[in-house]
C-alpha cells in the first residue's frame, strides 16, 4: 500500500508515493534528497535504499561512512566504532561484518 506525500518545492508541489512501511526518519531523508538533489543520503534500512535506488538517490550506509571516514583519517578504527554502534543495539552480520573489516584494512 502506498501512502501520498506532498513536497513542496520552488518549481511545484510534487506528489510522491512511499511506503507505508518506511519510518518518518527514511522518509524525511528520501524527501529531502529528491528536494535537494546531488546529494548521497545516509540509509541502512533496506526498504529506504530500495525506494532510494527505485528514485535514482545514491545512498551509502552507516558502515559504509565509517570505512571512508578511516580512508579520510577522521576515525583510527573501524572495529572500534562497530563494537560501539553494536552496544547500542546496531544489527550487522558477522558476514557483513568481517567484509567492512576487510574493506577497512582491519581483517582479523
Amino acid at each position: 500500500m502506498l501512502a501520498w506525500l506532498v513536497v513542496r518545492s520552488p518549481a511545484a508541489i510534487t506528489m510522491l508515493p512511499f511506503e507505508h512501511d518506511l519510518g518518518p526518519g527514511e522518509t524525511e531523508v528520501l524527501m529531502l534528497a529528491g528536494e535537494i538533489g546531488d546529494v548521497v543520503a545516509v540509509l541502512d534500512d533496506g526498504l529506504a535504499r530500495r525506494e532510494a535506488e527505485r528514485r535514482g538517490i545514491p545512498v551509502i550506509g552507516t558502515l559504509g561512512l565509517l570505512v571512508n571516514a578511516k580512508r579520510a583519517g577522521l576515525v583510527s578504527s573501524v572495529k572500534e566504532q562497530i563494537d560501539r554502534l553494536q552496544e547500542k543495539r546496531f544489527r550487522v552480520s558477522p558476514l557483513t561484518r568481517a567484509a567492512v573489516l576487510k574493506l577497512a584494512e582491519e581483517e582479523g
